[in-house]
């Protein structure tokens, strides 16, 4: 019976075996509980459209991609992960709207981006910035989606799509100054006690800084360490100091003149020995000295820069300290008596410039070398120090180069400066001046010249000839001139040796440089041709000329036999390369559409050249003697490169 009995029972689970089988074969993945499905839809794997074709192929998957919105909540995050801190942690949201929104703002941003080069390559670029900041608001996108998208172009490979780039920074880089124009005027409306020198400073450094992470969180993170670092010193020196019981942020004041002292002390000892904090005396007008991250990064700068951030740390620890708008060199103020007094010899002067030094009334005189009335000891407010601020970035740039820098420096300044002191004849007319020099924003230009006619009628003599010019140059832009197209392949250019996008190096100066352009004969004025000496040269401005952006950032115009072709070709940090070239191989530039229109036979040519030049097949040991000298091979090929060669070497050279 033993046997009988096994073998029934090896029947029954056989038979039971088979009913489990059939019964999973017939299971399939959508009958997978909705929580497992989102867990496998959630794989890294899967991008945007795989999960747009599971959610087309059945109800089921449809409902199990939208229902909870975590199938798009996820790819949302994994696409677009700056985004994320727009979000509270816990708030329900429909994240597949979200992510369509945000999509079809990357591809209308893209369009834009995109379309810049065709329509504004000969256009100055602020033209454009203004239309184009019309044209994105007009999409009634959520800010930071747009911004969002520019970044992503910016930070996509480093060596392609430059023109993209070139674009995308620009538009970023105007939409950014707009909103933190935006927020310097609300601090502008607040009650003048609630106004913060830091946080003016920080708006001043936002704004002509504005692709830089600045934020007033930041800077003043790094404060409270700063102010840390004072207690603790001050702890070892009174424990029982009242400062240090107070939380972070500003301090309740101290009240007892020797207390105010010992915070004064401690912070002259951290600021000025530990840290080594100092004022900028080699190098006092550039304009990093005036951003207060530069400061806190630099631990240098100019006398207001310091002061602020003294005059800051000092309330933290409860002492009240007042900006002094002293001639040449900022000062802060110390009251010595009770509050309320306006006696100029009640006070100690601070230097922050000078390491923190205290000074009398008279001895403040001695700064500056002559008298000064007791005016110029009065406390200022904190539009006055922003005046001041901005002032000084004004100046700085009225003396620069004509560069773009400096433009950009003289314009961004002069925004601020306006902004906070709008009907300001002399600097209204100083901007009107500038867009017209630059060929910029001819509408804006009339509407300043408007502006300051009303509230300055003696000036209508500069206002009238600014006008008329104004209103030339936009009738001029309505007619505008066809670009000269130059042909490689014309006689009178045979004598043309060099192309658009090759890697040149400059004979006698020594600078790195690409072509953007030539001429065939130098186009410069007579004046131009004698200030340069073109003359001393062997065939003075009878050669051809060449366009060249430089690595330090200048354009210049280079004679023919002053330039030869870099033995190592390398990327050329210039500002504008993307407006020109579209890509960087590893030994020459590809010219962007709008430059090949121009010099339409040039890239075969530089193709040609730099086969020449860098990519000649390596010759074997027996042929060493036959090696042309102008062939070089560069030193870091790229891998696709390195292959190829690799391939031509075998069939040229024997074994």
């Amino acid at each position: 019976m033993a046997p009988t009995m096994a073998t029934s029972g090896a029947g029954e689970r056989c038979s039971s075996l088979n009913g489990i089988v059939s019964e999973t074969e017939t299971k399939t993945f959508t009958d997978l509980p909705a929580e497992l499905l989102e867990y496998i839809l959630c794989f890294p794997v899967l991008k945007h459209v795989d999960i747009c074709n599971v959610s087309c192929s059945c109800k089921r998957l449809h409902d199990v991609c939208h229902s909870r919105g975590k199938v798009w909540g996820h790819q949302y995050k994994l696409r677009w992960p700056r985004l994320q801190k727009h979000y509270r942690q816990n708030k329900c949201c429909d994240w597949l709207k979200e992510y369509r929104t945000r999509h079809t703002v990357g591809l209308q941003i893209r369009r834009t981006v995109v379309s810049i080069s065709k329509r504004f390559f000969t256009e100055v670029v602020s033209n454009l910035m203004v239309c184009n900041f019309a044209e994105i608001e007009s999409l009634g996108a959520p800010e930071h989606f747009c911004e969002d998208e520019l970044l992503s172009i910016l930070n996509s490979d480093k060596r392609k799509s430059l023109t993209l780039k070139y674009y995308a920074k620009k538009i970023l880089y105007f939409l950014r100054q707009q909103n933190i124009l935006r927020g310097l005027k609300l601090f502008l409306e607040q009650p003048a006690e609630r106004q913060s020198a830091l946080e003016g400073a920080v708006l001043v450094d936002q704004y002509c800084n504005p692709l830089t992470d600045v934020s007033l969180d930041s800077i003043s993170s790094q404060l409270d360490e700063i102010t840390d670092k004072v207690k603790k010193m001050l702890r070892i020196k009174n424990p029982s100091h009242p400062s240090l019981s107070q939380s972070q942020g500003d301090c309740s004041p101290v009240g007892d003149f020797e207390l105010q002292r010992q915070v004064v002390a401690a912070l002259n000892v951290v600021l000025y020995e530990q840290l080594q904090y100092k004022g900028n005396e080699c190098d006092y007008y550039n304009p990093l000295n005036s951003y207060i991250h530069q400061v806190l990064l630099r631990r240098t700068g100019i006398p207001i820069s310091l002061s602020v951030l003294y005059m800051t740390l000092a309330r933290k620890l409860g002492v009240q300290l007042e900006p002094v708008n002293f001639p040449n060199h900022f000062l802060l103020r110390w009251c010595q008596q009770q509050r309320g007094s306006e006696d100029i010899y009640d006070f100690v002067y601070i230097d922050a410039f000078g390491k923190g030094k205290q000074l009398t009334a008279k001895e403040c005189e001695y700064l500056i070398g002559h008298q000064v009335t007791a005016d110029y000891y009065s406390a200022i407010s904190t539009t006055e120090v922003l005046l001041r601020m901005v002032g000084n970035l004004l100046n700085i740039g009225k003396r620069g180069e004509g560069n773009e820098k400096s433009y950009q420096l003289l314009r961004d300044s002069l925004d601020l400066y306006l902004t906070v002191n709008p009907d300001n004849v002399q600097y209204l007319l100083l901007q009107a001046r500038l867009y017209f020099h630059l060929g910029i924003w001819p509408e804006k230009v009339l509407d300043i010249l408007q502006h300051i006619q009303a509230l300055d009628p003696s000036q209508h003599g500069a206002v009238g000839y600014l006008v008329q010019h104004t209103l030339e140059h936009i009738q001029h832009k309505k007619h505008p001139v066809e670009p000269e197209v130059k042909r490689r392949s014309v006689p009178e250019h045979v004598e043309v040796q060099y192309s658009i996008g090759l890697i040149m190096k400059h004979k006698r100066s020594g600078y790195n440089c690409v072509i953007y352009g030539w001429d065939p004969k130098c186009t410069m004025s007579q004046e131009w041709i004698t200030t340069m000496r073109v003359h001393q040269l062997s065939r003075g401005a009878n050669q051809p000329f060449y366009n060249v952006l430089v690595q330090d950032g200048t354009c210049r115009y280079a004679a023919q036999e002053n330039l030869e072709p870099h033995s190592s070709p390398l990327e050329i940090a210039h500002p504008e390369v993307g407006r020109y070239f579209s890509e960087f191989h590893d030994s020459h530039y590809n010219a962007n559409e709008e430059l090949q229109t121009r010099y339409p036979e040039d890239m075969e040519e530089t193709l040609g050249t730099v086969q020449d030049l860098y990519h000649r097949p390596t010759p074997s040991p027996g042929q060493a003697s036959g090696h042309q000298e102008g062939a070089q091979i560069p030193n870091g090929p790229s891998q696709d490169q390195k292959l190829q060669d690799s391939q031509e070497n075998q069939d040229a050279v024997p074994l």
